[in-house]
């Protein structure tokens, strides 16, 4: 099993920063990539980004590109989502998942094993 917390959340104005963490736990080494979605009231969870555990190349959704960064630090089982100049629609609940599948498909959330229990994201205009 793995366990996903995250953290870093909160209210912040149009053009802020915020950099949520995913705290990884359990069974890490079974891991192949690491993702961030978000979901607002009443929409669909979207893909945000995400990136494979080993290292490599980084995925972003085109309305995120330039302004979100993903990262990760292996000695201290985290992932974070570095975000810049928000904007009132990145408003929304941003879960971190992870997946021990290889392969493709890394926007895709039904290839994720297991979730967080989200953090709320709000921006203010």
């Amino acid at each position: 099993q793995v366990q996903l917390v995250e953290s870093g959340g909160g209210l912040v104005q149009a053009g802020g920063s915020l950099r949520l963490s995913c705290v990884v736990s359990g069974r890490t080494f079974s891991m192949y990539a690491m993702g961030w979605f978000r979901q607002a009231p009443g929409q669909e969870r979207e893909f945000v980004s995400a990136a494979t555990y080993s290292g490599g190349p980084t995925y972003s959704a085109d309305s995120v590109k330039g302004r979100f960064t993903i990262s990760r630090d292996y000695d201290r089982n985290t992932a974070y989502l570095q975000m810049n100049n928000l904007k009132p629609e990145d408003t929304a609940v941003y879960y971190c998942a992870a997946r021990t599948r290889g392969g493709s498909g890394l926007s895709n959330p039904s290839q994720y094993d297991y979730w967080g229990r989200g953090t709320q994201v709000t921006v203010s205009s």
